[in-house]
């Protein structure tokens, strides 16, 4: 699965709401040696019950707005036959 993703950086608590079809994640880390992408992960890991491994940020390291791929149970499951 892929989505897209606005990041806000510095915000007083991670949450995640949705606005037109794209996530908008405010994080508490600062965009600094990669902080902010490593919470993001953490906090996309919780929301879909996956873990960190499972997600990957395909699109927009150094940029808010992201594209990330991630791989559910029922799709891990299908790449190991």
């Amino acid at each position: 699965m892929e989505i897209k993703i606005k990041v806000i950086t510095g915000a007083k608590k991670a949450e995640i709401t949705e606005e037109n079809g794209i996530l908008k994640v405010k994080l508490k880390s600062r965009p600094i040696k990669g902080k902010a992408n490593e919470e993001l992960i953490k906090v996309l890991a919780k929301k879909y019950a996956v873990s960190k491994s499972q997600i990957e940020i395909i699109k927009g390291l150094t940029s808010k707005n992201k594209s990330v791929k991630i791989l559910l149970a029922t799709e891990k499951n299908l790449c190991k036959e």
